[in-house]
């Protein structure tokens, strides 16, 4: 068996949505970086297309349209980071609502629901969601929003986006949001599966290059993208001219990228599965994965994200982390070089570690993200620090 056939065109559209050159009085056909704060008015409030930089920008516009584009979407909105795009959708509610989320998420999401969101009188609930149950009976009068990730950060948990979107439809006003930074639009479109929002942070593999911190959010409803737009200009949380021009560029490569990515982590995986210093291996792409069946069924591959349980404790990570070469110890994921980090201690050490030992997030879960190196040298930078480990 095997992923879903990836549709033809997907490189096209992230090479020419948007980029007409015809909209640029010089015929550009790379699009220019405009850093114009303000645009001239033909007279009060009589403008062409553009009036101040927070609320419209050139560049930023390219780029908006090229990702909707690429999500099979109708519209685009960027923002200064993931977590920026995630505040001005929970901006769309008030107080007294409730939100539904996976209980496996980013650590910035559970930090930002928990701690800052539920301290101005929203209801936050995490739920396993891999049961449609658990959903059903978590489900409130005042549920606004349900959150999820698949596959989930940093256990690879795979959830059914469009029959968890179906129960949550059946139940009025609920916004499904899914953040898709994991696969990109490349390996997984929610919209396809129901979702009302797909959420980014673009900082990782959309962009690809690991110099540019921003997030982005793409919908086909047209009432949640004017509150949403409202919003991007009211708060204030815009990404600059230039960063949009780094992500316009990277988006480029984008299927290339994700093809080798997808390529040389199922190699790694493989590699870990069998080493006997590894006591378990999270990746989709593999039999073993709980959800694998789902995986093959719901997305078109995996990228370069998987996790894994090294024999031992955090003993045995930190030898493991402190020997590595080839990867770099680092948190992010989705540049083209390869990193690793210690979930536990890292990028989800703000979840209560009450959630992460139920989670699965043990100090001995080392998740990786695989670049574009020679993924020789990877396997034999990874045998070198699980050697290493054990002594």
């Amino acid at each position: 068996m095997s992923f879903k056939q990836q549709p033809k065109g997907f490189a096209t559209k992230a090479i020419h949505s948007g980029q007409e050159a015809e909209q640029w009085s010089h015929l550009a056909v790379v699009p220019p970086i405009v850093t114009s704060t303000t645009f001239k008015q033909f007279g009060p409030a009589d403008f062409k297309s553009f009036e101040y930089g927070r609320s419209g920008n050139p560049t930023r516009q390219v780029l908006e349209k090229c990702l909707a584009a690429l999500d099979n979407g109708k519209y685009g909105l960027t923002f200064a980071s993931g977590l920026g795009a995630t505040t001005a959708i929970t901006q769309l509610l008030s107080t007294g609502d409730h939100i539904l989320c996976g209980d496996d998420v980013y650590g910035g999401t559970n930090r930002l629901f928990n701690k800052v969101i539920h301290n101005q009188g929203v209801q936050v609930d995490m739920v396993d969601l891999t049961n449609l149950d658990n959903l059903e009976n978590a489900i409130k009068k005042n549920t606004k929003l349900l959150w999820l990730e698949s596959p989930t950060n940093p256990i690879l948990k795979g959830l059914d986006i469009e029959a968890i979107a179906k129960v949550a439809h059946s139940h009025a006003d609920i916004i499904v949001v899914v953040d898709n930074t994991f696969l990109t639009s490349y390996f997984q479109r929610p919209l396809e599966l129901g979702a009302d929002l797909v959420i980014y942070s673009l900082t990782k593999y959309m962009n690809g290059h690991s110099d540019v911190i921003m997030g982005a959010a793409i919908t086909n409803n047209e009432d949640l993208h004017n509150k949403l737009r409202f919003l991007q200009n009211a708060s204030g949380i815009v990404p600059s001219p230039f960063d949009c021009y780094q992500v316009n560029r990277g988006l480029k490569t984008l299927a290339i990228r994700m093809e080798q990515h997808s390529k040389s982590s199922l190699i790694v995986a493989k590699y870990l599965e069998s080493h006997p210093f590894v006591e378990k291996v999270l990746h989709p792409g593999l039999p073993s994965h709980p959800q694998h069946e789902l995986a093959l069924r719901q997305t078109y591959g995996h990228s370069g994200i998987m996790s894994f349980y090294i024999k031992g404790g955090i003993n045995e990570s930190k030898k493991f982390l402190q020997t590595i070469k080839v990867f770099t110890l680092a948190e992010s994921l989705g540049g083209y070089e390869s990193l690793a980090e210690l979930p536990s201690a890292m990028t989800h050490a703000s979840v209560p570690e009450d959630q992460r030992k139920k989670l699965g997030i043990w100090d001995n879960l080392i998740r990786l993200s695989i670049g574009l190196e020679d993924v020789d040298d990877l396997i034999e930078d990874l045998e070198i620090a699980l050697q290493a480990s054990q002594n």
